[in-house]
């Protein structure tokens, strides 16, 4: 019998911020049922001009709230792209040398369990639209947002100078507003998807760092400007991976002293689970051969000495000779460039065999 979840968590269905909680829904993003034909570029250097955005914002998947939220914010459409962008590479990136390396084939069926798989997809999904969003602000790309309210800079003073910071606070409101977040679920499904999306936006957070800049007469710090800045992404990607790794378990207990439901876990380190641990309620499947959640590891290529065994799941693998081109002999000639001779090289390449 299907459980019905609360609209709340229908409305996490942008950008991979909820699995499949509602089988009629429309989705988008990384994690969306419709396959990504194409890959955003990175954010232009200016605002969409005109009515550019109204385009882009009916071609996306959303609410009909949220596409009401995207056409009054001219650059919201593009950021959204931009955090599709950032989650999908940053994904890849991070399980390149796993069983299941952030394949979009079969991610339907895979997303309608509760893997570790799916845990990191919400978090690492959470965390690109949160830092997208900043960072959109930050460069001039929302018209409804400007720098970070850190006190002491004035927003003029900051452009001038050129350190507006990354608006978190900003973007932590609008995106619970734009998702319509309200009271966690008594679902289990439901509250373990909401503790994995905080979890991406917490990872963010934890980059978030206040940088400073000296101004005055030879280099003399009489004037200090100081703003927020958020860590690079592949920061936040690598600590989700981390958080990947160390993945807790759980189950749904009732709180003796209040009566809700809450998520628990075993007691690691003397510890009881953390608001930064992702969670799932499943183990995942091997990932070593084609299945309903992935195409399996036949034809990947491994290193021999470090990911060949594990990655071909003992079904050995291949070798071949590829012969490749590379700069060599390079000398800087006066003045200034560097001249460099073409060198072919012969080198082994290990791929997983299929049987």
């Amino acid at each position: 019998m299907r459980s019905r979840l609360p609209r709340t968590a229908c409305l996490l269905r942008l950008v991979a911020l909820c699995l499949l909680l509602s089988h009629t829904a429309a989705y988008f993003g990384l994690t969306g049922r419709e396959p990504l034909v194409f890959l955003p570029a990175p954010f232009s250097n200016e605002p969409p001009t005109g009515k550019a955005h109204l385009k882009q914002c009916e071609q996306m998947t959303l609410t009909r709230r949220q596409k009401r939220l995207c056409r009054r914010e001219p650059g919201l459409a593009e950021t959204l792209r931009e955090s599709v962008r950032l989650s999908l590479l940053e994904c890849r990136y991070q399980f390149r040398n796993e069983r299941w390396n952030c394949s979009l084939d079969g991610r339907g069926s895979l997303l309608k369990r509760a893997f570790k798989e799916t845990a990191f997809l919400l978090a690492v999904s959470s965390a690109a639209l949160t830092h997208a969003l900043a960072k959109a602000c930050s460069s001039g790309r929302m018209e409804r947002c400007t720098c970070d309210d850190s006190p002491g800079i004035q927003h003029r003073e900051a452009w001038q100078w050129g350190v507006c910071g990354d608006n978190l606070k900003y973007s932590t409101k609008f995106l619970k507003k734009f998702l319509g977040q309200k009271k966690v679920s008594k679902d289990l499904r439901a509250q373990v998807d909401t503790h994995n999306i905080n979890v991406g936006i917490r990872a963010v957070k934890s980059g978030l760092k206040t940088t400073c800049k000296c101004h005055g007469v030879s280099g003399s710090c009489a004037v200090r400007t100081c703003w927020k800045q958020l860590s690079p992404f592949h920061d936040t990607g690598r600590l989700l991976k981390y958080r990947y790794d160390t993945a807790v378990r759980v189950l749904s207990v009732t709180n003796a002293a209040t009566g809700e439901t809450e998520l628990a876990g075993p007691r690691r380190h003397g510890q009881s689970l953390r608001t930064t641990d992702l969670v799932y309620l499943e183990d995942s499947p091997s990932f070593c051969r084609p299945s309903r959640y992935s195409p399996g590891t036949g034809g990947r290529s491994c290193a021999k000495d470090t990911s060949c065994q594990s990655l071909c799941c003992g079904r050995g693998y291949n070798t071949a000779m590829r012969l490749t081109s590379l700069s060599c002999h390079c000398q800087v000639r006066w003045c200034c460039h560097v001249e460099c001779q073409t060198c072919v090289r012969e080198e082994e390449v290990y791929t997983c065999k299929n049987a």
